[in-house]
């Protein structure tokens, strides 16, 4: 069999076309190195410029090597009887932002001895824990992740219930205000500590004995 030869125009093209393909496979191969080495070039972080900059990201886009991980997720709300210190005094103001602005004005009937009500009501610690959970629920379910009936559950499920039992003729503010003209304050004693009776222990006979 003769060997086939090819035209010379087409050894040409052939040739040309490979040429084109090393070339590219070395440029790929420098971008490889330059990912891997790590740039440097920076004087606060140490790199130069984002070899992705071509594609619209940052130079600290996440994951990129020898950059910083993404800052923690803030932490999850606590009940505000679960706070102290700076963390209570913030929670406590923006509580009561929200009561002053939104709850009250919306919601606060009139002051009567059916209703009472306080205007010191953050000293007394259950009326603060009841809107401060009232407040965390309407926070969630004005959520758009709600639905469409969210506001209605909140209004059906809590602010009827809470504001019943923070403004109940017996509640924790009756000893309060209960006319508007005539604003008072007073904490209402609580249970002392429990009287624990130490337990029985039976003797050698079988007969209960004490402790000691």
């Amino acid at each position: 069999m003769e060997p086939i030869r090819l035209p010379d125009t087409g050894m040409e093209s052939i040739e040309a076309s490979v040429r084109k393909l090393l070339d590219r496979t070395a440029e790929q191969a420098k971008q490889l190195d330059s990912l891997s080495a790590g740039p440097v070039g920076d004087p606060v972080l140490g790199r130069g410029p984002s070899p992705f900059a071509g594609f619209g990201l940052p130079a600290g886009f996440p994951g990129m090597p020898g950059m910083p991980p993404p800052p923690p997720p803030p932490p999850d709300p606590k009940p505000i009887l679960e706070l102290g210190g700076e963390a209570l005094e913030d929670e406590l103001d923006a509580l009561t932002d929200w009561v002053d602005g939104f709850l009250l004005p919306a919601y606060g009937a009139e002051v009567t001895t059916a209703a009472p009500w306080c205007e010191r009501w953050q000293e007394h610690q259950d009326v603060t824990a009841w809107l401060h959970a009232l407040w965390m629920a309407y926070q969630q379910h004005k959520d758009a992740e709600a639905g469409l009936s969210g506001m209605l559950v909140w209004h059906r499920d809590f602010l009827t219930h809470a504001m019943a039992a923070v403004r109940a003729p017996g509640g924790p503010l009756s000893a309060c205000m209960t006319d508007p003209d005539r604003p008072s304050h007073r904490l209402l004693p609580g249970p002392k500590p429990s009287a624990r009776t130490p337990r029985s222990v039976p003797g050698p006979s079988g007969e209960p004995g004490d402790d000691s």
